[in-house]
């Protein structure tokens, strides 16, 4: 059975990334877009990055362009965007679909191993969030409507 460490994703500078680099470390995976209502999340992830990532936390965005054209630019817009307006100093994906044939290998995993509300399995909207244990497995699925601050409580637990 797959773990999210098994997978490597394309940075958005377009290097290979390994999840196995975070091997026995919790991450964070949200999808990201940069003209969204839930884009100021980015201020919050970006405060849980800086708080906890000492102690072993990976926040990873994933730009996708998915929902209603809300992250139309390039890499280097991105990039950019991310970095002068939210100070945004966590890993980013290069951009992936989450949804649909074309969906990144490690989103459709994801999807497999949480579903959504009422069983659903495609991802919703921009910034869901999913939150992997030491061990590699998916502790748990939120919406966009689920803050990152609201996590934190059990980010903490998975820091022991």
């Amino acid at each position: 059975m797959a773990i999210a460490h098994d997978f490597t994703l394309t940075a958005l500078d377009g290097t290979p990334l390994p999840l196995s680099r975070w091997a026995g470390q919790p991450l964070l995976l949200v999808n990201v877009a940069s003209r969204c209502g839930f884009t100021p999340q980015y201020t919050a992830l970006e405060a849980l990055w800086q708080r906890y990532r000492e102690r072993g936390l990976v926040v990873i965005g994933f730009p996708c362009n998915q929902f209603r054209g809300q992250e139309p630019g390039d890499a280097a817009q991105i990039q950019q965007f991310c970095r002068l307006d939210y100070g945004v100093s966590f890993p980013l994906s290069a951009k992936i679909q989450v949804n649909g044939p074309q969906a990144d290998p490690l989103w459709q995993w994801l999807k497999d191993q949480r579903r959504g509300v009422l069983g659903t399995r495609s991802i919703k909207w921009n910034f869901s969030k999913f939150l992997i244990g030491r061990d590699g497995a998916v502790v748990s699925r939120h919406g966009p409507a689920t803050t990152p601050q609201a996590l934190e409580a059990r980010i903490q637990a998975l820091l022991g």
